[in-house]
């Protein structure tokens, strides 16, 4: 059965997450420049902890490396100014290329993770919503809906009108994107970014993609 649909994933496909990630560091250190000093300084400070083994806890960090209380309250204010910041991101090449490239001959959608206001903003920074034929993401939806659970893989199919094997779902983390889509028959690709954050993580059980990329440029001939 011919593809007729693409579907990809957001952090790590279309654009770099940690060029999300830098961009919040900036809104927290302007709005708290009071106690973190130079909003420069602590940028630099808080990029270097992403790519150290505190990247799940970088603000804690910073704060300690700042000789600062790590109170519970302020650190729910940071991570309240990082998930509301207006992100300064951008399509990667390969990915707006892609999408003008198979926009004429296939359905486009994408199903993505994450806290509701965080992905819109990002969606809405990147200029997706208008250029994509269905987009899901997995919070907005009833219950616990994150990848691997099928849910939002069914719903896409069916709001691209498109059979399972039609589809190919395009994603890079191979530890929960790809559990659903083996199991629905959709052809799975995995994009390895050198800078992406999962690029290095294990498969899950049944978790394999079926392809591998290091570019979407390379996507084409996998739909053929």
């Amino acid at each position: 059965m011919a593809i007729k649909a693409v579907i990809f994933d957001l952090d790590d496909t279309l654009y770099l997450e940690r060029d999300y990630a830098f961009s919040g560091f900036r809104a927290v250190a302007e709005a708290f420049s009071d106690m973190l000093g130079e909003p420069d300084d602590s940028v630099a400070k808080m990029q270097t902890l992403f790519d150290s083994p505190h990247r799940h806890r970088v603000f804690n960090q910073l704060l300690e490396d700042c000789g600062q209380e790590c109170d519970s309250s302020l650190l729910r204010s940071m991570v309240e100014v990082f998930r509301n910041h207006a992100p300064t991101i951008r399509l990667l090449p390969d990915a707006n290329q892609a999408i003008v490239r198979l926009a004429p001959n296939y359905r486009l959608g994408l199903i993505t993770d994450g806290p509701a206001i965080v992905q819109r903003a990002k969606l809405d920074a990147l200029g997706l919503v208008a250029r994509l034929d269905a987009i899901i993401v997995t919070d907005e939806l009833d219950g616990d809906a994150r990848k691997p659970d099928p849910t939002s893989y069914k719903n896409i199919a069916a709001a691209l009108k498109v059979a399972p094997r039609e589809c190919v779902y395009v994603a890079d983390n191979p530890a929960k994107d790809f559990i659903a889509p083996n199991a629905l028959e959709w052809l799975t690709v995995q994009i390895i970014r050198p800078q992406g954050v999962y690029k290095d993580v294990p498969c899950a059980k049944l978790g394999g993609p079926a392809k591998t990329i290091y570019s979407l440029n390379e996507l084409d001939r996998l739909l053929m």
